[in-house]
């Protein structure tokens, strides 16, 4: 093992840290407070047992992971970011029956130490902030989704309350689509990848805008494949002996939220695309259902999405028709 490995189950007030020093001794365990005070205690612990630097890796746990995380790379300690599927898979893999804090941290530790998962880079500040300005906008076309069904069975009493909270609640949402335009415009890297990539047909500023939020920074991904991969928009197959033979499906183990972005503009680039509409015949003609092919083209459009941004070169209808003939 070159390196200590630390497993940190994060909650919203509370971090349980469980160091491994060596793979064969028992991890040393302490819980800190999640805040700036506990990191700093985190910081201290470590020093305390000698450990100049460490593999800590946490689990992606909403927004809570992110300022430990960040606290632990600026100290330059190596960290990741793991996705709470692998870990718990892993555990299932170990035949773990008790769940608490304390054991999930040393599953964590574990799971670092044997699996020597990729390091986190954390985002630059500009789409850390564009990160947390789409989310906010996620949040609110929510609330508008839910204020908008609940016109449907409210009592006449509380029908105008609803319609003057979705006025608000409009406003609200133009206001932040404006911020995240003026966000894009003001930092220039962000403003030439927005270019290129509502070069595409099908795809505007707003889907734009969660792409870049989402993948960070392109360069992580070596492949189209890999960027797929992160959207959860690779073929899952099921297939078992001689028997088993199930339909591919999309594997879903990736951002949601940029899968989700990526849904109406595939839906908007059957009619804007000339390259998808001819795509979209082929694979119907094929025999797939029409989900299969919603699905094949939010895969295809995350590809040229990557090709866009690692090239630097705007979308070209007439070479994707050429590569599709």
């Amino acid at each position: 093992m070159s390196l200590p490995c630390l497993g940190i189950d994060v909650g919203k007030h509370k971090l349980y840290a469980a160091l491994l020093l060596t793979a064969d001794k028992k991890p040393k365990r302490k819980t800190f407070s999640n805040d700036a005070s506990g990191h700093q205690a985190l910081l201290k612990w470590l020093a305390y047992h000698q450990v100049e630097r460490v593999h800590a890796c946490v689990e992606a746990t909403s927004t809570y992971a992110h300022p430990v995380a960040r606290c632990l790379h600026n100290q330059e300690h190596v960290v990741t970011i793991a996705n709470p599927k692998q870990v718990k898979a892993y555990g299932d893999s170990l035949l773990v029956r008790t769940k608490t804090d304390r054991v999930d941290a040393a599953i964590i530790a574990q799971f670092c130490l044997e699996r020597n998962p990729r390091a986190w880079t954390p985002p630059a500040p500009e789409v850390e902030a564009l990160q947390a300005l789409v989310r906010r906008l996620d949040v609110l076309e929510k609330i508008m989704s839910q204020e908008r069904n609940r016109l449907e069975t409210t009592p006449d009493e509380l029908i105008e309350d609803i319609k003057t909270h979705l006025d608000f609640l409009k406003q609200q949402r133009q206001s932040l689509l404006e911020k995240i335009k003026h966000h894009i415009d003001h930092h220039d890297t962000l403003k030439d990848q927005r270019d290129l990539i509502t070069s595409i047909p099908g795809i505007g500023e707003k889907t734009a805008a969660i792409i870049l939020a989402e993948i960070g920074d392109i360069r992580f991904f070596k492949r189209a494949r890999q960027l797929a991969a992160h959207a959860g928009l690779t073929p899952k197959k099921h297939e078992s002996g001689s028997s088993i033979r199930k339909k591919s499906r999309l594997s879903k183990v990736g951002n949601a939220r940029l899968r989700k972005a990526l849904y109406m503009p595939a839906l908007a680039s059957i009619n804007h695309n000339l390259v998808i509409a001819q795509f979209r015949e082929r694979l119907l003609a094929a025999g797939k259902l029409k989900m299969q092919v919603v699905g094949a083209i939010m895969h295809k459009l995350i590809r040229w999405v990557f090709g866009v941004l690692h090239s630097g070169t705007p979308f070209d209808v007439n070479k994707a028709l050429t590569a599709h003939a």
